[in-house]
């Protein structure tokens, strides 16, 4: 049994073709993929996507998914949560799982406490809002300009941020667990981290301080996470993956 994971897919899962990722004709259920944010999958809701969907339930691994800053969240809202190896989670397929904010899982012996979420940064146009008549001029405008923007619950839901809640639920399961876990996997990277990356503090926010604090207070052995577009490995325990498919454990 074996757990891999990649980052960003936007919707785009030809990454885990037996071509590219061939080290899947000897798994089964009980191996996981796990994505870290951007998935994608839950998108549009339209037939093309749902045969996505269908294709990835057909493979012989179990597909796991953080939610990232570009996920449709009325869409993923509507799924049920259930339980699932000491953890919350969304079925989007039997076998492909949305693993929710703040749990802590129990995967093959090993503990994995998730927390997804990004600030969106491709947003210089801001966010149009459908509800102004006058944002389909305002989108013209910006396009003209190449400026990127998005709209209000198209292409951007503030959920792509934790709610308040949702850092409590973390918190309460980190204090359970007594700040000890094997894996940290996030979509975004703590402050720190993020400044190594970017060589900037411009993209900080509240979400990449509570990661911050996690990576001080925690005990953990390595954090994955994706976003930022590039593989990469940072110190001893930070892992920023992309198109690459990695083996945890």
């Amino acid at each position: 049994m074996a757990i891999y994971c990649t980052g960003d897919t936007h919707g785009d899962f030809s990454r885990l073709s037996v071509r590219q990722f061939p080290e899947q004709k000897a798994l089964t259920r009980e191996d996981y993929l796990i994505v870290l944010g951007d998935f994608g999958g839950v998108w549009d809701g339209g037939r093309p996507e749902q045969h996505l969907l269908d294709e990835l339930e057909r493979r012989p691994f179990t597909t796991l998914f953080l939610d990232g800053n570009h996920e449709n969240y009325d869409l993923l809202a509507a799924y049920p949560t259930i339980s699932w190896h000491g953890g919350l989670v969304q079925p989007v397929r039997p076998h492909v799982l949305h693993l929710c904010r703040g749990q802590i899982f129990q995967l093959l012996g090993k503990s994995f406490f998730v927390f997804g979420g990004a600030a969106s940064h491709d947003i210089q146009g801001g966010v149009l809002d459908p509800a102004d008549p006058d944002w389909r001029r305002q989108a013209k405008i910006l396009r003209r300009r190449g400026v990127s923007y998005r709209v209000l619950g198209q292409s951007w839901w503030p959920e792509e941020l934790p709610s308040p809640e949702e850092y409590e639920t973390a918190r309460q399961n980190l204090d359970a667990a007594h700040w000890q876990v094997d894996y940290v996997l996030t979509h975004c990277a703590p402050d720190s981290v993020q400044h190594a990356i970017l060589g900037t503090a411009e993209q900080d926010n509240a979400l990449t301080a509570f990661l911050e604090k996690v990576s001080r207070h925690a005990a953990f052995s390595a954090w994955y996470f994706g976003h930022y577009h590039r593989s990469q490995v940072l110190g001893e325990k930070y892992h920023l993956l992309y198109t690459d498919i990695e083996k945890l454990c």
